[in-house]
C-alpha cells in the first residue's frame, strides 16, 4: 500500500451557522487518480477551498497533512509552495497573452533579475510536449479551443513542480474527443508520479479513471469506493451520492401522445456577420405540442446558434426560410417577439447569460416578466413573493429563503431558478441547452421529472444536449447537426448512441 500524500482529518467548516463540512476525512494515496463525487451543494468544493487556503487556517477545524506534515494554509500560495495545484472549472487563464506568457504568468523564468524569454519559451514548449498538446507557443490562448485551454492550464500547474493536481469539473465545457484526451492524460500523469484528485458528476468518467472514490453528501464523508475491489460502480456511488437507489436516471413518460405542429423550420439558414459564414444551414424541423425533441451534435455542430436563431434571433443573424409558428407564418424579429409568442429559451451558460447571480431568488425569477407582477409599472412586491414561493415548491429548489442570492445556491438549484424564470412567462414551447451540464445526477433526475411534468400539461421541448444518454433517456425524437446542418431525423426507438455519433461525424 502506497503512503498518503494528503490527509484531511475531521474537516468542519460553517457559514454563519450553516454547516458546509462536517467532521469530513478525506485520505488520497500518493500516485493514484482520486474522484472526489457527491450532490451539489454536498461540500466538494468548500472542501477543496479549505485545501488551497482559500478559507485560511483558523477558518474551519481540523488538521490537513500533506506529505507527511500538518499544513496551516494562511493564502493560496501557501498551498501552491508546497505542491498543491487547483484547476477550476472557469478557467483563470489570460486570454490577450501567448501560451507561454500563461504557463509562466506569476512564476517567471528569470535571469539576473529580469525575465529569460528565450528559456520561458523552450520550458513551455517542454511543457506542451508533456500535455501533448502541439501548439506554436506564441499563440494567443483566445485562438485556442476549450480544450487546448485546459492542456495550457495542466501545463502551467506542472511548471510549479505539482505533487498534488486538482481538477474541478475538467471536462464540463469539453466535448467527446477532448474530454477522452484529457482523461487519458491524467493517466499518463499518473505514470509520472503525480497524485491527481478529480470533482466530476460524469459517473462514466469516474468509473473509467478513479483508482479510488470519496463520495460527499451534506458536507459529511459517505464512503471512500475502491476501484480494484469493484466498488466504483454507477449503482453503488449514485446509491451513495443521493442515499436512495434510483433504478433509471430517465423517469419514464406515462402519455406519449403528441398534438399537431406548433413550430416549423423550412429552409432555415442562419448567416452570422460576424464569423462571416453560415451557422445554420438549410434546416428543416419540426415539433409537436406535448413532445421533447433532442438535438445532438458535437460541439460548434450549430445546436445553440439554431436555438439563438429561432428565439428572437438574438445574436442579429441574416435569416433565411420560413418559422411556422403555431400553424402561422412567423417573423420573431426580437427576443421580446419570441417570449410574447410563446417561446422561452434557458441557456448553456447560466453563470454569465442566464441569471444575475448578485441578485436574490425571487428578482431572477421574475426578471424575464416584470409585467406579470406589476400595476402600471410598479412591482407589487407581495405578488413577486407568491411567484417566487410557486416555482420555489414546485421545482423543490433548495435554498434558506427566497432572499438567498442565486450565486451561493448549488448548480443544480441554480438551474432549477432559470427553469422557474422562463415558465413564468407561459411558454408553450422551452428551448433547453445543454439543462443538466455540471450538476450532479439527483438534481438530473429532478429537472428530467420536471420536463416530464411539463410535457403532461401540453408543453413542447427543444432540448440540446451534448450528453447522448441524455437524448435518448429523454427525447422522443432526435434531430442530429453538424457544420450547421441537420444530418438526420431519428425516432428514439430507432436511436442508439452510435447511430447518432455516425450522423454527428459526417
Amino acid at each position: 500500500m502506497n503512503k498518503y500524500l494528503l490527509e484531511m482529518n475531521d474537516i468542519s467548516k460553517e457559514f454563519t451557522g450553516v454547516k458546509a463540512l462536517s467532521d469530513v476525512n478525506f485520505k488520497v494515496e500518493e500516485g493514484e487518480i482520486h474522484c472526489l463525487i457527491g450532490e451539489n451543494g454536498a461540500g466538494k468544493s468548500t472542501l477543496m477551498k479549505v485545501l488551497s487556503g482559500v478559507y485560511p487556517y483558523g477558518t474551519y477545524t481540523g488538521d490537513i497533512v500533506f506529505d507527511g506534515a500538518v499544513q496551516q494554509f494562511n493564502k493560496i500560495s501557501d498551498s501552491v509552495n508546497t505542491g498543491i495545484a487547483i484547476i477550476y472549472q472557469e478557467l483563470a487563464l489570460f486570454p490577450d497573452l501567448t501560451v507561454y506568457e500563461n504557463i509562466f504568468a506569476g512564476n517567471e523564468v528569470k535571469l539576473g533579475g529580469f525575465i529569460d524569454w528565450n528559456r520561458t519559451i523552450v520550458e513551455a514548449q517542454k511543457l506542451l510536449k508533456k500535455v501533448k498538446l502541439n501548439v506554436n507557443p506564441d499563440t494567443l490562448v483566445r485562438d485556442l479551443s476549450v480544450g487546448k485551454r485546459q492542456l495550457v492550464e495542466i501545463a502551467k500547474a506542472l511548471s510549479k513542480d505539482v505533487k498534488l493536481l486538482i481538477l474541478d469539473e475538467p471536462t464540463a465545457a469539453l466535448n467527446e474527443d477532448d474530454s477522452e484526451n484529457l482523461l487519458e492524460l491524467l493517466k499518463d500523469l499518473k505514470k509520472q508520479g503525480i497524485t491527481c484528485i478529480m470533482i466530476s458528476h460524469k459517473l462514466k468518467e469516474v468509473i473509467h479513471i478513479a483508482d479510488k472514490a470519496t463520495v460527499l453528501r451534506d458536507g459529511k464523508t459517505i464512503c471512500t469506493l475502491d476501484a480494484s475491489k469493484g466498488e466504483v460502480s454507477e449503482g453503488i456511488i449514485i446509491k451513495n451520492m443521493v442515499g436512495r437507489a434510483i433504478e433509471d436516471i430517465y423517469p419514464k413518460r406515462l402519455n406519449k401522445s403528441h398534438g399537431e405542429s406548433i413550430l416549423e423550420l423550412q429552409n432555415w439558414s442562419a448567416y452570422d456577420p460576424q464569423l462571416g459564414r453560415e451557422v445554420v444551414k438549410d434546416v428543416n424541423l419540426h415539433v409537436k405540442r406535448g413532445e421533447i425533441v433532442g438535438i445532438a451534435g458535437l460541439m460548434g455542430s450549430g445546436r445553440t446558434e439554431l436555438a439563438l436563431s429561432i428565439f428572437g434571433n438574438a445574436k442579429s443573424y441574416k435569416l433565411e426560410g420560413n418559422l411556422v409558428w403555431d400553424n402561422s407564418l412567423t417573423a420573431l424579429k426580437h427576443t421580446k417577439d419570441a417570449i410574447k409568442a410563446g417561446i422561452a429559451y434557458v441557456t448553456e451558460d447560466r453563470k454569465d447569460d442566464g441569471l444575475f447571480l448578485l441578485q436574490d431568488i425571487k428578482s431572477n425569477i421574475s426578471a424575464a416578466n416584470l409585467g406579470g407582477i406589476s400595476t402600471k409599472g410598479i412591482i407589487n412586491d407581495n405578488e413577486e413573493i407568491k411567484v417566487a414561493e410557486r416555482y420555489h415548491s414546485s421545482l423543490h429548489i433548495k435554498a434558506s429563503s427566497l432572499e438567498q442570492l442565486v450565486g451561493n445556491l448549488s448548480g443544480g438549484n441554480q438551474q432549477k431558478v432559470s427553469i422557474g424564470k422562463w415558465l413564468f412567462v407561459g411558454p408553450k414551447l422551452l428551448i433547453l441547452d445543454e439543462p443538466t451540464r455540471g450538476i450532479d445526477v439527483g438534481a438530473k433526475f429532478e429537472i428530467y421529472t420536471v420536463m416530464n411534468e411539463l410535457i403532461e400539461q401540453g408543453l413542447s421541448i427543444i432540448m440540446i444536449s451534448s450528453e447522448l444518454g441524455e437524448v435518448l433517456g429523454m427525447s422522443d425524437r432526435v434531430y442530429v447537426m453538424a457544420q450547421g446542418e441537420i444530418k438526420g431525423e431519428l425516432q428514439v426507438e430507432d436511436a442508439n448512441q452510435e447511430k447518432i455519433m455516425e450522423l454527428a461525424t459526417q
